[in-house]
């Protein structure tokens, strides 16, 4: 508006320009062409500094409105870059996550693993590879099962059965009972697998030596194809009169009078914890558990945890609870040694007939315990055997098989097998090669203790010479003389692999 105002102005200017008359004008007519001229010249530039604001705004108008243009052109580059970055990572799937169990070694080795091979290997062998580091990373998710968390509990226990021996130790110190030795922790949680996860039972193993002037004589008896599982513990008197001379309140227990000894009944261990000549293995255990709940108070774990005695006839099993709730299962079996083997005269039995309290049975618990620690030094960064063992403890209830069994197979296996080849690329054959052992074992039927006989045996697991010159023992020999048995465990294999197929890819 401002704009056509001033050329209307300029116009009228134009027409209204005075005529000349000459140089004769009159000085009234003077006067009044310059005052127009005067107010002329001001509306003049009072149009032109108008008409230069009103460009300058709509200079910003434009400006601003090309910011505008600008930004939105930015957010919808930014869009469309952000819808082509999940369409490629939605066309091109990465390996899944290994959940908790994942570390930066296996990380590494992962990495090592798919970067070893030749570049002219087959293109199908990469991608079966694949396959099996993924179902081994869905397994592992599945089980829900954490073997830091094994470990730590295990030296957590480790450190309180031997905080409690010690009080015990020193309470003993001048008695005739005999002598706690360091606790072995043995069994599954102390492998590395457990059947039962979180509310897994931490066993371990307290040896027993003689006390002064006694002494320990093994008998073992050994069915024709099984471990000695009814031997007996022989207590003998030996003489201290040399001893007993260099030192006060000591008495020779072989010639000291009767008479004498049953006035103090209580510090012969012929008279406390023996059934006859034999150490008896429940006199043995009400004797332990009565030392545990007098010393619990002594303990420095007394006020973390509430401790409770439950019942138990050839062992100590402790229920230990937190503030939280949360329940620690510990059981402590009982155990000679045969000479400085590692094997054992343990409390501890699964067969139902044991009725005579004085009978022990021969574990090689301590030797697998050994064995596992060995194989765990060989396969440093992951133990694939042990997520094997922890898969099958899920699925043998209802058959035949007990994990004593699996871990046999599975120890054949590691014996055999270079330990490089237990990765979790090769977790699927392993899988099978387990399955298949165990069926060729059912076709045959024969199984070998993994410790009579065996001539590939680690340098540091100690046997006794009757071990060692065995000749193997068929852990199956019932099946040979029982065909109702065999066809019985050929069905629940069958059954088996079908439950292992079912957990691998439908997860049930």
């Amino acid at each position: 508006m401002d704009v056509i105002e001033f050329l209307v102005i300029i116009v009228q200017s134009l027409i209204q320009l005075p005529r000349k008359v000459g140089d004769e004008l009159d000085e009234a007519t003077r006067e009044r062409m310059q005052q127009r001229a005067e107010q002329l010249r001001r509306e003049k530039t009072r149009l032109l500094q108008e008409l230069e604001q009103s460009a300058f705004a709509w200079g910003d108008l434009l400006f601003a409105a090309l910011q505008q243009w600008q930004l939105w052109a930015v957010v919808g580059v930014l869009v469309l870059l952000f819808g082509l970055c999940w369409w490629l990572r939605k066309s091109s799937p990465q390996p899944a996550r290994s959940g908790e169990e994942t570390t930066s070694d296996s990380t590494t080795e992962d990495e090592e693993e798919e970067s070893e091979g030749d570049d002219s290997d087959d293109e199908s062998e990469g991608d079966d590879s694949d396959d099996d580091r993924r179902l081994f990373r869905i397994f592992a998710k599945r089980i829900q099962w954490s073997v830091k968390s094994l470990a730590y509990t295990s030296w957590a226990v480790e450190v309180l059965v031997g905080d409690l021996l010690a009080v015990l130790q020193e309470r003993l110190a001048t008695s005739f009972f005999p002598v706690l030795q360091t606790a072995i922790g043995v069994g599954s949680a102390f492998e590395g697998w457990s059947a039962h996860g979180r509310d897994a039972v931490y066993r371990l193993l307290v040896p027993l030596k003689p006390p002064q002037g006694h002494a320990f004589h093994l008998e073992l008896v050994t069915a024709p194809w099984m471990p000695a599982n009814n031997s007996r513990i022989r207590v003998e008197l030996e003489c201290t009169c040399t001893r007993e001379q260099l030192l006060e309140n000591t008495w020779c227990f072989l010639h000291h009078p009767k008479e004498e000894l049953r006035r103090n009944p209580a510090a012969s261990l012929l008279g406390s914890l023996c059934t006859g000549s034999y150490l008896d293995v429940q006199k043995t255990a009400r004797w332990f558990q009565n030392l545990v709940r007098s010393a619990w108070e002594e303990m420095p774990q007394y006020h973390c945890y509430s401790m409770d005695l439950l019942p138990s006839n050839r062992s100590c099993m402790l229920q230990l609870t937190n503030a939280s709730g949360r329940h620690l299962l510990i059981e402590m079996v009982f155990g000679v040694q045969q000479g400085n083997s590692d094997i054992f005269l343990s409390s501890q039995t699964t067969e139902p007939s044991f009725t005579s309290s004085t009978m022990w049975a021969e574990s090689c618990a301590v030797a697998e315990a050994k064995f596992f620690r060995h194989m765990a030094r060989q396969n440093r960064h992951e133990a694939l055997y042990l997520k094997c063992l922890q898969l099958f403890a899920g699925i043998l209830a209802g058959t035949v098989f007990s994990m004593s069994i699996l871990k046999t197979v599975a120890m054949h296996l590691l014996n055999t097998i270079p330990p490089e080849s237990w990765s979790r690329r090769e977790f699927l054959v392993r899988l099978q090669d387990i399955l298949w052992y165990l069926r060729g074992c059912l076709e045959e039927k024969r199984l070998n203790h993994f410790f009579f006989g065996n001539e590939n045996m680690p340098e540091d697991i100690i046997l006794p010479p009757a071990f060692q010159t065995a000749e193997p023992l068929n852990l199956f020999q019932h099946l040979v003389q029982d065909p109702a048995a065999h066809a019985q465990a050929m069905r629940d294999f069958d059954k088996l692999q079908d439950r292992l197929t079912r957990l691998l890819f439908y997860g049930q």
